[in-house]
């Protein structure tokens, strides 16, 4: 961030920022402007600051996001993690195979936690009257005006921390296309403990099983696969459906409760011509949704809030939102179309074509690989 003097939108008054969304991204904005003085109001609309979900990676860009606020060092105590150890097909057989160990070398460390732990260490960082839960956020208006259900809150800025159906976005921008459903849906859930051998993902025809140890010896698993928009699957069809690939996935599936499993269908959102209006500027999923190929999702979130904690507190707010979204959006633009690219050949489903896959993918140097990580990885304040 540039080392321009603060202009005089402050003044002698402490400043107020109103973050909609008490997600990972509106927390990690809130503890960004609270530690830099600012009066900082949270407007969640579930009745609890918590998050209901399951395993989450935070790679070395998202934990240098964190040590920003001091919170980088509390997380990695809970147990560091392994990059991705490489992608599978079916059978067993390797496609891609990562250096471990040079990955961490070059780009640092990496971290797996459940995320309400990261959802509660960001919370347990504001101020407890800043939380206001059950406040359903109904419009934001340009000029940091905001009405909810408990009637209408100003602010010299706001930030639209709401996630992929944002009603902030809408708001500002109800012509902009909404998000787009990608093709396919997601189930989640952690199995108990077993041994596995690192973070591994396996490929299929349109279909992909993800198993990431986690510090205390449970398993957080992922699965992908290509189905109608809305369609629900049950666990016992997952076990059937993953029978025959290799293990340890049979036995992850057949470990897991169905009422630990979580399924969301995947949305993106079109490229925003800008992420920011009058008073107003949005951030994660709000601003750039992306399908989960890259795990980028909650690291990008965390890198736009203290980004923009830092443009608006030292530049103002006119110049740090300008500033914010020149910065902020071709970076993430740019790795939701990374994203979008690294998973799409895991849902191929012609048999010519996934053989033709599984028969290059092996042979392609890994620095193919290592160029589409680094903007990601490299990322610093």
């Amino acid at each position: 961030m540039p080392a321009t003097a603060r202009n005089d939108d402050r003044g002698d008054s402490t400043m107020k920022v109103i973050i909609v969304g008490g997600g990972i991204g509106g927390l990690a904005a809130a503890v960004a402007f609270h530690q830099r003085g600012w009066q900082v109001e949270i407007l969640e609309r579930t009745p609890e600051f918590t998050e209901i979900g399951a395993g989450l990676s935070i790679q070395p860009n998202g934990l240098r996001a964190l040590d920003t606020l001091g919170l980088g060092d509390p997380l990695r105590s809970g147990g560091l993690a392994d990059p991705l150890a490489g992608i599978r097909c079916a059978s067993g057989g390797w496609l891609i195979r990562n250096d471990i160990d040079d990955l961490k070398r070059r780009f640092g460390q990496w971290v797996t936690v459940h995320r309400a732990a990261l959802v509660d260490l960001l919370r347990a960082a504001v101020p407890a009257q800043a939380l206001r839960p059950g406040t359903e956020v109904r419009h934001v208006q340009p000029d940091g005006t905001v009405r909810h259900s408990g009637g209408t809150s100003t602010a010299d800025l706001v930030v639209g921390a709401d996630g992929v159906h944002s009603v902030t976005r809408h708001s500002l921008w109800p012509r902009i296309p909404g998000p787009r459903y990608v093709g396919y849906t997601a189930w989640r859930f952690i199995a108990p403990p077993q041994p596995v051998e690192g973070s591994v993902e396996t490929w299929g025809r349109g279909e992909r099983f993800g198993h990431v140890p986690m510090p205390d010896g449970r398993v957080y698993c992922y699965l992908l696969a290509n189905a109608p928009i809305g369609s629900r699957t049950h666990l016992d069809q997952l076990r059937q459906r993953f029978a025959h690939w290799h293990g340890p996935i049979p036995t992850l599936l057949n470990t897991a409760g169905e009422e630990a499993v979580l399924q969301h269908d995947t949305y993106e959102l079109p490229r925003l011509p800008t992420f920011v209006s009058g008073k107003v500027a949005i951030l994660g999923d709000a601003a750039h949704a992306m399908t989960p190929n890259l795990g980028q999702g909650a690291c990008q979130a965390l890198e736009d809030a203290v980004t923009l904690a830092a443009a608006a507190d030292t530049l103002g707010v006119r110049a740090g939102l300008e500033e914010y979204d020149r910065v902020r959006r071709p970076r993430t633009q740019m790795i939701a179309r990374r994203s979008r690219q690294a998973g799409a050949p895991a849902h191929w489903t012609s048999p010519p074509l996934t053989a033709l896959r599984d028969v290059a993918l092996p042979i392609l140097p890994n620095a193919l690989f290592n160029r589409s990580i680094t903007p990601a990885y490299t990322w610093t304040l």
